[in-house]
């Protein structure tokens, strides 16, 4: 998979035609590594923002109908749902980080042997090698795995989570620590998700039967609520006069970033997968990073006709010491963390603006707003 918009455009391309009926009827299948599925693939190219949420949702809508691609048009705005819960509870990361940190110095028995896929349990050790070879898990295998792991492994769902995050591509702070959260039957109190042998094998189309192997009637896990949301902090205004832009991992799709007339006088790129967690990223994980982040930089030089270059972390106070430096605004995650300390100005992009502060509650609290949503932000 190669880490460039130019490659997401092309797989947009190629699943628009997918994105109605095909996509509802067919996106819970999982055929398989290698096998033709109903799933867009997009996910690493729009958590980097090599391509943008809006993009894609025009892009269905255009072809479909909002009506007709509803299930897929709720998938993405799931992402930006997650986005924004987390925004407003920014304690429910630091706190999950807290606990990784702690219960990798002592993991506990049988942690070794699920990161392994050494279990005994057929499917989850076959997902354990798909997600560690190629970065990527069918969403519905990602459910299943993460309700053995909690649920017939009993292993801390933290530490679950810390493992798909050094190996997904698509590895995003919100959507992986509250999709493990749900399953868990945290997010949603008392509402968590069972990985049922039946529906392994329906839905894998019988590639895995685990009948007799799972733990179908767990109770959900109990842990204190979360804090109530805190209102989202609005941005100043940018700085008048010539700046310096910093692209990162987060959002490198400089083209569309709205930077109120001023002039882009350089271009400077900076990524962390490897704090991802305490064991770092995989060596995948490391490359699509990096190599979205020379893709993201290239075309920036090109649309501003300015010189673009990499740095790192240490090199921010000499930067900042000569430079205004906008940025794309970085969602809470390992990204925003060491950024928050240095006076940096970041730019939120309307499609946020919009949709991060309805993730105050539940995604069906969130659900009704998203025609208004596409009204507004898509026409």
């Amino acid at each position: 998979m190669q880490p460039s918009r130019a490659a997401a455009l092309e797989k947009l391309a190629a699943f628009t035609p997918l994105m109605g009926r095909a996509y509802a009827e067919g996106r819970n299948f999982d055929p398989g590594p290698g096998k033709p599925a109903h799933v867009s693939a997009l996910s690493p190219f729009i958590r980097h923002r090599l391509i943008t949420e809006q993009e894609v949702v025009a892009a269905a809508i255009a072809a479909h109908g909002a009506e007709m691609a509803d299930k897929f048009i709720q998938e993405v705005f799931w992402r930006s749902y997650w986005k924004g819960w987390l925004a407003q509870r920014p304690a429910v990361w630091a706190s999950y980080r807290a606990r990784v940190v702690s219960g990798l110095q002592d993991p506990p028995e049988g942690y070794a042997a699920a990161i392994a896929g050494r279990t005994g349990i057929a499917c989850f050790d076959a997902w354990v090698a798909e997600l560690v070879e190629t970065g990527t898990l069918h969403n519905h295998a990602r459910m299943w795995f993460a309700s053995i792991w909690i649920f017939t492994l009993r292993l801390p769902w933290f530490l679950g989570a810390d493992f798909f995050l050094r190996h997904l591509l698509d590895g995003d702070a919100a959507s992986n620590t509250l999709s493990w959260r749900w399953v868990a039957g945290l997010h949603t109190k008392g509402k968590h998700y069972v990985a049922r042998a039946e529906n392994i094998a329906r839905y894998t189309n019988g590639r895995f039967t685990p009948h007799g192997t799972l733990h179908e009637a767990p109770e959900p896990l109990q842990e204190a609520d979360p804090p109530a949301p805190r209102p989202i902090p609005a941005l100043p205004a940018l700085p008048r006069g010539p700046v310096t832009l910093l692209l990162h991992e987060d959002d490198l799709h400089p083209e569309s970033l709205d930077l109120a007339g001023q002039a882009v006088r350089r271009v400077v790129g900076l990524c962390c997968p490897a704090a991802r967690s305490p064991h770092g990223a995989s060596p995948l994980v490391q490359r699509f990073t990096e190599g979205a982040l020379e893709d993201g930089l290239t075309r920036a030089a090109r649309h501003f006709g300015v010189p673009a270059s990499r740095v790192a972390l240490q090199d921010l106070p000499e930067l900042l010491a000569r430079d205004v430096v906008v940025m794309p605004e970085a969602p809470v995650g390992w990204l925003a963390d060491p950024l928050s300390p240095y006076p940096l100005h970041p730019l939120r992009r309307a499609w946020d603006a919009a949709c991060w502060p309805l993730g105050a509650r539940g995604f069906f609290a969130f659900r009704p707003h998203i025609p208004r949503l596409c009204a507004e932000l898509i026409g």
